[in-house]
């Protein structure tokens, strides 16, 4: 195995292990054996960390608004368009991505700029999201792959958040990316479009009223039925991977893969280049289906500077 199929593979194993991300809490203990939220976690673990270099009488007088710097989204720079200029010319000259502006800007959507608008600027590549009634950090670092802390502190160290700012690259939903003129996946996972018993996104369990993010589509079909690499790449994972059961990836290049779960048996081996179409296992009912109901759980994923980050698939199936 190459270098680069290692990394790869050590990533998937850093990964959530889980095709379906269910809402957590943080449920920490201090030192004392009591519960605490995630603000008391941010302030001990600073604490801890400033008392190797500095006496608890230097810092026992800190407050955390004075740890965490002003949410990202409070800071954005203000550029004012002038003549000549594009969205692209503009994010190139910030070094941004051009979804990443419309992203922030919804003014932008319809893709032109006027001369004298003022847009806003972040400081680097991301999403601005609404997040989800009841939805913690954890939830949305499970569903974006990045750490928790690490959004916390972004977005100014709010214990319950509402607006936030996702740094890595920028998508959005229901529209097809354009880099390097990709223009979706050239196959369908299955020989033949299939009834989707569990989409990608935001759900809520009826049962307990809680909200978990669901990373990939599963789609219902009886157990056996082949499964189908989406596209042309190579097999950089086949093996047996926490919730996933027996599981598939199909690095394609340009940053994107996918991933085929709850497999029964594989077809494939790791290293191997496929072609569309090619068949990769069959259906089965490994590991923690979310469903009762035999399924496909297939995923889409785009590798972003902070990790690989799901996305729906759905934008990406041509059928």
């Amino acid at each position: 195995m190459s270098s680069e199929q290692l990394a790869v593979s050590s990533e998937q194993k850093r990964l959530n292990k889980d095709g379906v991300w269910r809402r957590q809490n943080f449920l920490l203990s201090d030192l004392y054996g009591e519960k605490i939220g995630f603000k008391g976690r941010f302030i001990v673990a600073f604490f801890s960390l400033v008392s190797w270099f500095s006496p608890l009488s230097a810092i026992a007088q800190t407050s955390l608004s004075e740890l965490c710097q002003s949410p990202i989204l409070s800071r954005l720079q203000r550029h004012q368009v002038i003549s000549g200029e594009t969205i692209e010319s503009i994010a190139q000259q910030y070094n941004l991505i051009p979804q990443t502006l419309v992203g922030v800007n919804p003014s932008l959507e319809g893709g032109r700029v006027q001369v004298g608008q003022e847009i806003l600027i972040p400081p680097f590549n991301g999403v601005k999201i609404t997040v989800p009634n009841g939805a913690t950090w954890q939830d949305l670092a499970t569903a974006y792959g990045v750490r928790a802390d690490v959004l916390f502190e972004l977005n100014g160290c709010v214990e319950n958040p509402t607006v936030v700012f996702i740094p890595g690259v920028n998508w959005q939903p229901g529209k097809r990316p354009s880099q390097d003129n990709y223009t979706g996946l050239r196959g369908y996972p299955l020989p033949a479009i299939a009834q989707v018993g569990l989409s990608y996104g935001w759900h809520v369990e009826p049962n307990t009223g809680e909200s978990f993010f669901h990373g990939g589509m599963d789609i219902l079909a009886e157990v056996g039925t082949p499964v189908l690499a989406a596209d042309s790449g190579e097999v950089v994972y086949v093996g047996q991977e926490g919730s996933y059961g027996f599981l598939v990836i199909v690095d394609h290049g340009n940053g994107r893969q996918t991933r085929y779960g709850h497999l029964s048996r594989f077809e494939t081996r790791m290293g191997r280049s496929v072609q569309v179409g090619e068949v990769l296992g069959y259906v089965g009912t490994t590991g923690q289906p979310d469903l009762l109901n035999p399924h496909l759980h297939f995923e889409v994923r785009f590798k972003s500077p902070v990790g690989w980050v799901a996305q729906d698939p759905s934008i990406h199936l041509s059928q």
